[in-house]
């Protein structure tokens, strides 16, 4: 009975330390965002389904593959993650992409800029055959090169793009929070998982 007794209160008087090295695990990537040199890159939010279909226009999201009524409100709770981590409003960077414009403008973090760097395709290629493609990396990389990080900047874009700047794949919603090295490299600090 001694040892039950001593087992659970040593269990107990462990739960601050776990609690407290939990939230700092948590905090971790918002505090990287604001400390400066660091951006998030994020896929689009939950919109079912893969790629768009055939005949698809930029300008027209009825022919394309777009959020659904759970990938809104993810959006929406995004931007609810960013202000309850102490970034209210921010440079946010979309690309041309329906999915990607909505998740932007639902996070309402500030005004939504089209990019087209940040698009799926490149030319009419679909986004499958151009993860390796270093002209739209470098191009990339030189336009994240040049940006502002006092206030850290999100960028809406697809798993492909995602995968081409970090070779990690990511699902809807997912943050990947990048640091900007003084080379100009771009590594990857942390991940949130948002679903």
């Amino acid at each position: 009975m001694r040892f039950k007794r001593r087992t659970l209160l040593q269990a107990v008087a462990a739960l601050p330390v776990a609690s407290s090295a939990a939230r700092a695990e948590n905090d971790a990537p918002w505090a990287a965002l604001r400390s400066g040199n660091h951006l998030a890159l994020m896929r689009h939010a939950l919109a079912p389904g893969s790629y768009d279909p055939p005949g698809f226009r930029l300008a027209d999201c009825s022919t394309q593959r777009n959020l659904s009524a759970e990938g809104r409100a993810q959006a929406v709770r995004v931007g609810g993650l960013f202000r309850s981590n102490g970034i209210a409003s921010t440079a946010v960077f979309s690309s041309q992409w329906c999915r990607c414009l909505e998740t932007g403008r639902l996070m309402a973090l500030g005004e939504v800029k089209e990019q087209p760097l940040l698009n799926a395709y490149i030319g009419q290629r679909p986004a499958a055959l151009y993860v390796e493609d270093t002209t739209q990396a470098a191009a990339l990389r030189s336009w994240i090169g040049q940006m502002d990080l006092a206030r850290p900047p999100v960028l809406v874009t697809h798993d492909v793009v995602v995968s081409l700047l970090t070779k990690n794949r990511v699902s809807s919603g997912e943050i990947v929070v990048l640091r900007r090295e003084p080379d100009g490299n771009l590594t990857v600090a942390r991940r949130v998982s948002t679903d």
